[in-house]
Formats: C-alpha cells, structure tokens, sequence
C-alpha cells in the first residue's frame, strides 16, 4: 500500500486534480471551501490499473500553512509537484519543492496544470524548461513532466499511468515489525469515540492490539480500522490509516504523537544528525540558534547544537545535536525539517543519525564527529556496533531495533561482530536479531571487568578478613542493573577470575589470612571455647577480645558457626552437637528443649538459639514443645 503528495504554490490546482483523479474533493472544512483554498490536510485515495489502492495527502500550498503542509508530506512514497501553466514556478513551488529534496521523497512526477489557460504550445515547451532549470539539482531532476487539464480532463490517463510506473520501481519500505503512526489528525466519532488518522510506518496494526501514544504515554486498545474508508482487520506498513481507539479522551491526543505497540520506542528530548543548510539561507546559521524541528507530523522548538563547526553558511553540510523543548518519537533514518521561527522560514534538513544520543556532546570532540560519521556511512557492521556503544548493555533485540537495520542485514552484522569479538554475548541464548539475550561490545566489557576488579581489589585491600564484598554493595557501587550485574558475574565466575558465595564476591583464590598477632589473640578465644565447648564466650564477649573483623573471618572460613547475634560455637563443637541432636531424634522420634539442655549439660540460652537456628535451616521442624527431623 502506497501514499502520495501533492506539493506546489496556492492557487495551483492541487486540489481540483486531486478531484479530477479520484472523484473525492479533499477540501472538507467550511473555510476551504469558501476560499476556495486548502488550509488543512486533505484526504482521497485511486485505485490504479493494476489495482493498487493509492492513498492520497494533499497539502496547502499557501505560504502560511506550510508548517500542516510538513505534517503531512514526510511520511508519502512519491510526491506530485504540482505547477501551473499560467504561472509557472513561484515562490511555494521553490519551497516545497526545498522540502522534497532534503525529505528525499524517493520518487516524484512533475505535474503541469491548468494547460487549457495556456496560449499556444510553444508557451508549454518554455515552461517546461524553466521547470527543468528550477529542478535541475533535486530529487526530481529526472522526474517525467505529465501535461494535465482538469477542467479538459486531459493528460490524466498519462499521469496515472507514469504514477502506476514509478511506484512500482519504488523499492519496498523497510518493515522491522515495529509498527509507527505519526497522528496526522485527531476527531471523535459518535458512537465510536476517538479516532486518530496517519500514514503508518513499519508494521502492521490488528484489531484488538493495546496501543501506547507517544509521548504523552496514554494506553487503549484498537477497536476499528479503516483504510480508504473501508473497514479492515489488519493495517499494514504504508498504508493511510484510520485507528479507532478505546480507553482515550480525544482531548488528550495531539497532531505529531505517535501510536505504537507498547514498550516498542521511548520519547527522546535530544537527536544527532546531519543537516545540509539550503543555498538560499540568509544570514548564517550559529550555534545556539532556535529553531523548529519538524519530524514525522510533529513539530518542536529546539536550540540547535553545531559540532565541529561555529557556524554554518548557505549550501553547507554539518553535524548537529537538538535539544528538543518537548519530547517526541523519532528513528534513525528519519528525515527531518528546520525552520526559523521568525521571520519564518524553512532553513534545511537532513537525516537523524541517532535519535538516542548518550548526553550532550562536546561540540569539537573528534571522537564523536567520528562516531557520527561510522553511523552515517559504514557498513552495517559499523552502524550495529555504533548502536551497542550507545546501549552499553542491552538485549541484543533492542540493539537491533535502534540499529533500523532489516532483519536480514543485521543478522549478516551481528555475525560478523560476534565472529570477530566486537560484541560478546553475556547469557545464554540464541544470537539473533530477535533474540533478548543481554549484549555488550567488547570495549564496554573491558571496562566493567577493569571496574569490578579494581572495585575487589581496593575492597580487599581495605578489608583483609572479608571473604568478599556483598553482592548488593558492589552492584550498588558499579550502578548497574541487576540483570547486567548478575550476568557479569556469572561469566567472570566461569571464566575463573571471580568467586561468588554465600552473598559475597571476591577475586577469584582470594583467602583469608591473619598475621602472627591476631593468630595468637584467636589460639587465646580457642581455649576458652574448649573448656566449656557447649556454654561458650558470647558473640560480644568475642569480638572484645580479638575484634569484630576477626570473629567476622572466623564464620567467613568456617571455624565458626554463629546460630544467632549472641550464641556462637567452635565449627567442630557445633558439628557434633548437631550429630548428637539428630541421633537422639532418630531414636525417639522427637525431642524437646530440655532434654537437649540436659543431654549436652548447659543453660537453656543455648539450646533455644541453636534449635531456633536448626529450624531455619531446614534441619528440624517444631512440633508443638518438641523437635522433630525435617524431611
């Protein structure tokens, strides 16, 4: 399914071809018609011969509606620039035709109306020169001029014809089933509540789906779809689309948001890209300018950003970053429109480069000029290690997806990278371009091991009786997610240079060790626990007496059990004591707090906090004042 634009000045006939074409006037406000002059978007549509339904965007061509006409005319397959007979190329024509270029519309026809108003042909083969002059360094300088009449009904047999022609050498769009429909038009249906209109970009919407309207962030669900007034299940890439919408107020939607699948894009407040300033533009272009940015059917004020450059003059090329004064929805890949906002008019354009920019650049950093440029025109291995550097850590599906690569290309890219070791899987899975398996490019992995093991170093270094930093603690300190953190780990314990136990994580063959002094101060603790083995030195009584990072490391290796805050034990007295319990168990079947106290010949202090902790481990169960063997 294919759209079309007109494009041309006032008063051009547009709209009367339009008419001519499809038999639907697309004029629908009161005003236009009086004025008999297009203000807002206009609709129709034309089945040609080989039964393609072609969706039709006509635009105003007065000079002070061009800002509808941008939100219309970014999203057609092929524009119909539209010049009378009697005027030839004006002012409008220029602009629009401005636009057309720096939107790249990839294919065009050069329409010439109102050749009844003409006097002779030869008036017609003049004109027709001219136009080729005006076109000579656009997009349409190879594009067919179609002589028409509307009113004579003239040359339109021909203009359908070469219009059939051109779409079908049109390449296909690219589908990354990520569905986009910039809302063009926003009204309310009695008996049908909110509809929104728009030429749908990428994927496909169904009846039924939950949709997310961006950037506002309201949630509905699609009740109906209609392209070409005809009803459908299913709205596909390319198509002019009515979406009906469940569960959203009509006054809460605006021109330039976008519907989309939920979770699928996020508003951005800044972009990258590369702008080429018209030929025309006078003064110069500085950094710091406002302007407005139109993108898709939105529009925003902005302050423009030059990198590498102060300024730009007329017919000059450049990087730029915008910092955007509200939030929208836009790719890389887009073509975008910059205008001043006084006196106004358009300035140029260009293509977004990278619609999710990590912060705001310093603006003669030749590692970003050069970032840039790789993303602008490297190979597709370039462009999708360009979006990991930008992710960090991310699912490889994600990657993919800020790529715009096509399933097809990044799958080729994503081998090439993984073959060479550019970009490194963290957990297990398939590696596809589909796949949600956590990706990183090997220089952001390189980095976060060097963070983690210095992070350890300095850890054991300052805490030499830890067996290892709390799990949590070094997340905290790295500020990463939990799913990166645990995945780092996991793989740096597999490969041998972390250890990760009981909470903790620790230089891979890291051990505790005490000097001289704090062994005779423990050899000392010992012999007391020895004497009374089973009414031993309380935690704190302990920690007195060789220090609290002492008796710490004593539990950390395992010479000692602490049951509780304040009952600790000998690992062998607590092993035997645990046998004896266990055994006695085993005979009688259960066995109560006192027959434990009297057993092993203490005070009821202990035998509570070891039952109590023999419970929490999964050792015995109560069963009312008894204790019985878990199974």
């Amino acid at each position: 399914m294919r759209v079309i634009g007109t494009a041309g000045h006032v008063d051009h006939g547009k709209s009367t071809l339009i008419e001519a074409l499809t038999g639907t006037h697309p004029d629908r406000l009161k005003e236009e018609q009086a004025r008999e002059m297009t203000i807002e978007l206009g609709f129709a549509w034309l089945t040609l011969p080989n039964g393609e339904e072609v969706g039709i965007v006509d635009v105003p061509g007065h000079r002070d509606f061009i800002e509808n006409m941008l939100s219309g005319i970014s999203g057609i397959d092929a524009a119909l620039l539209v010049i009378a007979a009697d005027e030839g190329v004006m002012p409008q024509t220029k602009e629009h035709l401005a636009i057309l270029d720096l939107l790249q519309i990839p294919a065009g026809l050069i329409v010439m109306t109102k050749t009844d108003l003409a006097s002779d042909s030869g008036w017609l083969d003049l004109l027709e020169a001219d136009i080729r002059s005006a076109v000579s360094h656009t997009v349409f300088k190879n594009a067919p001029i179609i002589r028409v009449s509307a009113r004579n009904k003239t040359g339109l047999d021909e203009l359908i014809s070469s219009l059939e022609k051109i779409l079908q050498e049109k390449p296909a769009r690219l589908d990354l089933h990520r569905p986009r429909l910039p809302i063009d038009r926003v009204f309310s249906i009695s008996g049908f509540g909110t509809v929104v209109t728009g030429t749908l970009n990428d994927g496909h919407l169904s009846i039924g789906d939950e949709v997310e309207i961006l950037p506002s962030g309201l949630k509905g669900r699609i009740r109906g779809l209609q392209t070409h007034k005809k009803k459908e299940d299913k709205a596909v890439s390319g198509s002019r689309t009515a979406v009906n919408i469940s569960g959203v107020d009509t006054d809460l939607i605006r021109r330039g948001e976008v519907v989309t699948h939920p979770n699928q894009y996020q508003p951005t407040r800044r972009i990258d890209a590369r702008f080429h300033l018209l030929n025309d533009v006078e003064p110069t272009v500085n950094h710091g300018d406002e302007v407005k940015f139109f993108v898709g059917a939105s529009e925003t004020m902005a302050t423009l950003r030059l990198l590498g450059t102060e300024e730009l003059k007329a017919g000059e090329e450049g990087w730029i970053q915008l910092e955007l004064r509200n939030p929208l929805v836009t790719v890389r890949g887009d073509r975008y429109i910059l205008r001043r906002p006084s006196p106004s008019e358009t300035l140029g354009g260009g293509v977004v480069v990278d619609h999710q920019p990590k912060g705001r650049h310093k603006r003669f950093d030749q590692g970003v000029l050069k970032s840039l440029e790789s993303l602008s025109q490297g190979s597709p291995a370039d462009v999708l290690m360009e979006a990991a550097l930008a992710l960090n850590a991310s699912p490889l599906k994600e990657i993919i997806a800020k790529s715009r690569l096509d399933t097809s290309t990044a799958e080729t890219a994503l081998k090439e990278l993984l073959e060479n070791g550019q970009l490194l899987i963290l957990e297990e899975g398939k590696a596809d371009p589909k796949s949600d398996v956590l990706a990183v490019t090997l220089r952001f992995w390189n980095d976060l091991r060097e963070r983690i093991e210095t992070t350890l170093d300095i850890f054991h270094k300052q805490f030499p009786l830890r067996r290892g930093m709390p799990r949590e603690e070094l997340k905290s300190r790295l500020k990463l997610t939990p799913r990166i953190f645990n995945a780092a780990v996991k793989k740096l314990v597999e490969s041998n240079i972390l250890a990760d136990a009981r909470g903790a994580v620790s230089r891979a063959g890291y051990e505790i060790k005490l000097d001289a002094s704090q062994q005779a101060k423990v050899q000392e603790l010992m012999r007391k626990f020895a004497k009374t083995p089973y009414a031993t030195p309380s935690v704190k009584e302990c920690q007195a007496e060789v220090g609290e990072e002492i008796v710490n490391a004593l539990v950390e290796t395992g010479e000692m059990v602490a049951v509780s805050q304040d009952v600790i034990f000998r690992k062998q007295d607590y092993d035997e004591m645990v046998e004896k319990i266990k055994s006695a168990i085993q005979q009688k079947g259960q066995i109560t707090l006192g027959e434990v106290r009297d057993m092993l010949d203490t005070t009821r202090k202990y035998i509570q906090a070891l039952l109590e902790h023999l419970d929490s481990i999964g050792v015995t169960m109560r069963d009312g004042d008894a204790r019985k063997l878990r199974r």
